[in-house]
């Protein structure tokens, strides 16, 4: 059975790490996902996006969901990610996800704080969590797009969790969406960060994390993927996020870029039709980039206090 987020990131809040949680639209990108995570024991949170939904059904990512969490005893939440709209987190919460996210950073804060409640009422009575977001997160990826970063006004944050009863809130500091996120280092307001977790102690979520490491961007380079100027979240401050506060941090790009490299590579044999020869090295590259992940937000190991 899925845990709901609340659960799953109880301990987080409680002994200082983050559960990652990873986008995914196949099969090979959600094994990778769960290998990783029985691999380092670490909970984990696999997640699709209204666009992973329209892409490859409800019904066939929930299906392959349950089997991949039927296949470990790991905690495992199902979460929607970005959803805006209520028909979507409806029919999530219906099929079985244990979680959902009511993306309404885009809408006036009266709006936002209405629209959040509605979902909160409409989860908790199902025993599913939600995640709202206040501030926005720059960038572009699938159905967000946000040209220019709103950070967060604390008090406003704070004053939100009250009124809503969100189970967790994506806090905007400075993250963007996407692989090309900044022109240079990016620098987190872990100011306002603090400022949140101080008077409220909720579990925090950052988005646009990703880090586009150098080893995934050689392995992309050398195969002909043209991706100058990609830059992602120093891996260093997102240890520091993660060490004041932020329990949930969400992955796509990374796993992206990992996964593409890699058929990239293996689909140059032009005399080669058998899809697992590119499949397979792809599925075990972004398993060894989910891992990556887990351990700079300290989640390797941490299913002993579950």
């Amino acid at each position: 059975m899925f845990i709901n987020l609340k659960k799953i990131l109880a301990p987080a809040n409680k002994h200082n790490f983050a559960v990652g949680a990873f986008n995914f639209v196949n099969m090979e990108v959600l094994q990778a996902i769960i290998g990783a995570a029985n691999k380092l024991k670490s909970p984990v949170i696999v997640a699709t996006s209204q666009g992973a939904i329209d892409y490859a059904g409800l019904d066939y990512l929930h299906a392959m969901s349950k089997v991949a969490q039927e296949s470990t005893k790991l905690p495992v939440c199902l979460h929607l990610d970005h959803g805006k709209d209520i028909d979507y987190i409806k029919r999530c919460i219906k099929i079985g996800y244990s979680s959902v996210m009511f993306d309404g950073s885009q809408l006036s804060y009266k709006d936002n704080v209405r629209n959040t409640k509605r979902v909160v009422k409409l989860a908790h009575k199902k025993n599913v969590s939600v995640e709202g977001e206040i501030g926005t997160i720059g960038g572009t990826e699938e159905n967000v797009s946000n040209k220019t970063i709103q950070y967060a006004d604390p008090d406003q944050a704070i004053d939100f969790i009250e009124k809503t009863g969100v189970d967790a809130l994506a806090l905007g500091i400075g993250t963007s969406h996407g692989a090309y996120k900044f022109a240079g280092k990016a620098k987190l307001r872990l100011d306002i960060l603090k400022q949140v977790k101080n008077k409220t102690n909720i579990p925090v979520v950052l988005h646009g994390a990703s880090g586009t490491p150098k080893f995934i961007l050689d392995e992309a380079k050398k195969f002909g993927m043209d991706i100058k100027g990609v830059h992602g979240l120093d891996e260093v401050e997102l240890r520091r996020a993660v060490k004041h506060g932020v329990n949930k941090v969400n992955n796509d790009t990374d796993l992206r870029l990992a996964f593409i490299g890699e058929v990239k590579e293996h689909t140059r044999n032009k005399k080669d039709f058998d899809m697992r020869h590119f499949l397979k090295p792809a599925r075990d590259f972004t398993q060894y980039t989910v891992e990556h992940r887990m351990k700079i937000m300290g989640s390797n190991g941490k299913a002993k206090y579950y």
